[in-house]
């Protein structure tokens, strides 16, 4: 199931045509995409019929450029650094031995069609699989994770990286990647039942038509199932909440000479199973 959101409305993605969530389920699932997650049975419901009978005649066509993005704003949003192991090797840092856990305040959050202006002269880019939490749960074994993760999507964790380490030796990693726009989310949220834990993806990030970026998620330090029995044993997580699960290799600041995004550049961000997320970067 693709569950994806247009003019405010929860919407399902059937093929190339999207149907509103509120008229397919039969006003089980109400249109304002802030209730989606209590209603996500319904929604499963609606969509698996869709997919067995296709979608009515007069369903439009999905535009692109209209996806907004595809979940409220979280309560809470976070951050996992150095969880591929060759991403820890190009920035000269240890392996760690737990998750690394920083803040993506939730003003951060953005959309699929959302520019997202430069802040200084390191704007970094950071593709990421983002997992979307379902219900509020809490102390949540690994063994029982898929049972609390509604979906995925795909993420970019923006970083300014003059910010990030103004700090010297005791760097803002938060502050340093939630500025407005920073987590831009999308295209839409593949549901858990078709992706699993999502442990074989392929993800990539291409910036103005060159990759940087070229992965798989089985090379996750902490997999998705570990990053949820983590974080529930030590926050309550909400309905709605994103993890940003951390990127791999292929980071602006770790080239030779460093590199970074500028007003006009295009991020293309792509995760097998998922779709593409596109971010296009301006001047502030």
């Amino acid at each position: 199931m693709k569950v994806a959101v247009v003019n405010s409305r929860t919407s399902l993605v059937v093929g190339d045509r999207l149907v509103d969530a509120e008229r397919a389920s039969g006003g089980a699932v109400p249109a304002d995409p802030a209730a989606m997650f209590a209603a996500w049975p319904a929604l499963l419901a609606a969509a698996a019929r869709l997919e067995r009978e296709g979608p009515p005649s007069d369903a439009p066509a999905l535009d692109l450029g209209a996806l907004e993005r595809p979940v409220p704003v979280p309560s809470q949003a976070f951050g996992i650094g150095l969880n591929y192991a060759d991403h820890a090797g190009e920035s000269a840092m240890a392996l760690p031995d737990r998750p690394l856990v920083f803040p993506k305040f939730s003003s951060s959050i953005a959309g699929p069609n959302e520019a997202v202006a430069t802040r200084s002269d390191a704007l970094d880019w950071e593709a990421e699989l983002v997992v979307v939490i379902g219900t509020d749960c809490y102390e949540v074994d690994a063994a029982d994770a898929l049972a609390v993760i509604a979906g995925y999507t795909v993420g970019q964790d923006l970083s300014d990286r003059v910010v990030q380490f103004e700090g010297g030796a005791n760097p803002q990693f938060g502050l340093g990647k939630s500025a407005p726009g920073f987590g831009p989310v999308g295209p839409w949220v593949v549901s858990a039942d078709e992706l699993g834990a999502a442990g074989r993806l392929d993800i990539r990030c291409d910036v103005d038509g060159v990759t940087k970026q070229a992965s798989n998620t089985r090379h996750l330090i902490f997999d998705v199932p570990t990053l949820v029995e983590y974080l529930s044993y030590r926050v309550r997580l909400h309905a709605g909440d994103l993890i940003f699960t951390g990127t791999p290799a292929g980071v602006g600041f770790s080239r030779t000479p460093a590199e970074w995004l500028r007003p006009g550049s295009r991020i293309d961000t792509t995760i097998s199973g998922i779709g593409t997320l596109i971010t296009r970067v301006t001047g502030r």
